[in-house]
């Protein structure tokens, strides 16, 4: 193999793996605004059903902060944190060499950007996932942890 064949499989092979990461992401934003949308359209604010009976619910809450409440009422900069966050994602993403490392950077650009939809378009982001022992999250929520998680995994275990 010549040295421009080499080139071409390496362009492939990078293609395929910003394909994987790009559609992870993309994937993520589309069922976390998916699912916002159903849940923004057919409940109220503070309106809940259960799904399983005091395990759990869906119920619609509009969250102006973070996670477990904290930053309230602090759209700007935590949609501030998120661009940089966001930004630094895509920035390292070429140094990722690894798809483990891949798919939970694109679960977290993903979730990332979700939220972001939310806060920009709605002043506030949906919550919605209601499981009566944890506060309210919603997928985008979900695919962040999933993603630092894996990032932790992957750190913990290279040492």
């Amino acid at each position: 193999m010549n040295a421009l064949q080499g080139q071409a499989a390496m362009n492939k092979e990078q293609k395929n793996k910003l394909f994987l990461f790009l559609s992870t992401a993309l994937s993520v934003i589309f069922l976390d605004q998916l699912t916002k949308y159903i849940v923004h359209t057919n409940l109220s604010i503070g309106q809940s059903f259960y799904v399983i009976k005091n395990i759990f619910h869906l119920t619609y809450i509009s969250n102006t902060g973070a996670g477990f409440g904290i930053f309230k009422d602090s759209v700007f900069l935590l949609s501030f944190i998120s661009v940089i966050a966001i930004g630094a994602i895509i920035y390292y993403y070429p140094q990722l060499k690894n798809r483990f490392l891949q798919s939970g950077a694109a679960l977290m650009l993903g979730g990332t950007i979700g939220n972001l939809i939310d806060r920009i378009f709605r002043g506030y982001v949906i919550d919605f996932l209601d499981f009566r022992i944890w506060p309210l999250f919603n997928i985008a929520d979900t695919a962040i942890t999933i993603g630092t998680f894996i990032l932790i995994i992957y750190f913990i275990k290279e040492r």
